[in-house]
């Protein structure tokens, strides 16, 4: 067994945060690593040594980092490189531990389409894969290295199929420096539920339970909760017996997340997280089991000390962000004040006073409630939210707020499509109407018709139909990758007018009306604010 004395997290924000304490009370000293446009961040205030990198994405300088300074090992955190086989092997050949599954695992897991391969050889149900002509419409595209909701796209038609395909690789190239995309067949109302599993060097592999994590907008998630309201003691023996078929399958070590769509009782492997996932509190709160400390334990060569058991009570999670509440665009600025809730656990990135730029995400803190039911859990949330105050940039508090209270969400009948079916900030149905019949009596109803996914744009649209100078202006700072129109040309109604990039996810802006393009005010690469006139429009 190797002791770590002195750890480097290459990644920012809340996570290093996060492992910062862990090492704290393991007694391990701490290093935190800080682009040039991140200085001075609250995660680089608060390592016990702060080295300024040339960018979190390249390898060599977390590498230099922690030679410098005297590291002997190097934790990932979520994002960046921390499924990359490449960054792994390239710690392990450096002489530094590596805090994290075998590249040869990363390597498995991290191609999605060879990741169903061997999920099919162990018996683990996976969704179909295949070209767009074979699967018709509805499908989704998704990166091949991908996560996050980074180059994924919902296709309804062939029409639509060459833009989404030439999004998804920009998207996936700039999140992963990998464009491969893949299309599998959509399911329009799933749960998504996904297993926290650890492993360690001595073949052993347990499943902590499950996590729901079905509200999601633009494909990330929103809300995450254990256990899961859709599952009884039956359904969850059988995902997580899957969820260890394929962790043994590759070799895994470490702790992982193997995530599933769920329909029913029937469920399909989607894919398996090789990292620490954002939403890992909610499975520590109800299992004891601190999931950090177990990723430094496994590292050194320490058997695991979890096992699987009776979860205790029920935790839920919402990720405040620096974002629109109805369209949720990313937003930037200052924190003016910040006041963050007492009595739950609070992980933040950022403290009050600090910039929220617009290369990075936009998460401020992750609020996580625990309870004995799941009312009490989030009864508390409720109130945990109504203490929060953000001032200085917007924040989707509000979105939080109404998505707790939802009867929906209350009844636990939460699925994907939940942000299609209940627009953030509409009225919430009648109670009476958010409890249709359960059970047999439910099979026998025909299922909703089919429902696009949100309009991200639909805030745009209509400020655009609004303005007085009929003036197409960003929602959202970011920086314009395309421009798809000039003066004097004729647009259709929803046509892509400009397409912007923020948080390594593209937005296309379009019109809101049939006319005739007026002025075009930007240009490919120029970065703009928030409300900045981008295109004119006149009919």
């Amino acid at each position: 067994m190797t002791a770590i004395g002195k750890l480097l997290v290459a990644n920012r924000g809340e996570i290093a945060l996060r492992v910062f304490r862990a090492c704290r009370e393991l007694g391990i000293a701490t290093v935190a690593v800080a682009a040039p446009d991140d200085r001075g961040s609250l995660h680089a205030r608060s390592a016990d040594a702060s080295v300024e990198i040339g960018s979190y994405l390249f390898s060599e300088e977390h590498i230099r980092a922690a030679k410098h300074t005297g590291a002997d090992a190097i934790h990932p955190g979520y994002g960046f490189l921390a499924e990359n086989a490449d960054f792994a092997r390239a710690v392990d050949a450096a002489g530094l531990l590596w805090v994290g599954p075998p590249p040869e695992a990363l390597d498995a897991a991290g191609d999605k389409l060879e990741s169903k391969r061997i999920a099919r050889e162990a018996g683990v149900p996976v969704v179909e894969a295949g070209e767009p002509d074979e699967l018709g419409f509805p499908l989704i595209l998704k990166a091949a290295a991908g996560g996050g909701g980074r180059g994924m796209r919902v296709v309804r038609s062939a029409d639509e199929l060459a833009d989404a395909l030439d999004a998804a690789r920009r998207e996936a190239r700039a999140a992963f420096g990998y464009d491969a995309v893949f299309a599998e067949r959509y399911l329009e109302r799933p749960r998504h539920v996904e297993i926290q599993l650890l492993a360690d060097e001595h073949g052993n592999v347990v499943s902590l339970g499950e996590r729901e994590c079905s509200v999601q907008r633009r494909h990330q998630k929103v809300l995450e909760e254990a256990p899961s309201p859709a599952l009884d003691d039956d359904l969850r023996r059988r995902m997580s017996e899957a969820a260890v078929a394929f962790a043994r399958a590759i070799g895994y070590r470490s702790a992982g997340t193997a995530e599933f769509m769920l329909d029913g009782r029937d469920f399909w492997f989607l894919e398996l997280n090789g990292r620490i996932q954002v939403e890992h509190p909610v499975t520590e709160l109800v299992t004891g089991v601190d999931l950090v400390r177990e990723q430094l334990r496994i590292a050194q060569g320490e058997p695991l000390s979890a096992s699987d058991g009776p979860f205790l009570g029920h935790a839920v999670e919402v990720r405040l962000y620096a974002e629109d509440p109805r369209t949720f665009l990313p937003q930037a600025g200052r924190i003016e004040r910040l006041r963050l809730p007492a009595g739950i656990r609070v992980d933040a990135g950022v403290a009050q006073g600090d910039e929220i730029a617009l290369a990075y995400d936009p998460l401020i803190a992750k609020l996580i409630a625990h309870g004995s039911t799941r009312p009490e859990a989030l009864e508390r949330l409720a109130h945990a939210l109504d203490e929060t105050e953000v001032a200085g940039v917007v924040t989707n508090l509000p979105f939080l707020r109404w998505l707790v209270s939802h009867p929906t969400l209350r009844a636990g009948r939460t699925t994907t499509a939940f942000l299609v079916e209940h627009p953030p900030l509409s009225e919430p149905p009648p109670r009476a109407a958010a409890t249709p019949w359960h059970g047999s009596f439910r099979l026998n109803l025909p299922g909703p018709a089919p429902q696009p996914p949100p309009d991200v744009d639909a805030a745009v649209h209509d400020h655009a139909a609004a303005t007085e100078q009929r003036a197409l202006t960003s929602p959202m700072p970011g920086t314009v990758i395309r421009v798809s129109v000039a003066p004097g040309d004729r647009v259709a109604a929803r046509q892509t007018l400009v397409v912007l990039e923020a948080m390594k996810m593209e937005t296309p802006l379009v019109s809101p009306y049939e006319a005739v393009v007026r002025a075009v005010h930007v240009s490919e690469g120029d970065r703009v604010a928030g409300g900045a006139l981008l295109v004119e429009l006149e009919e």
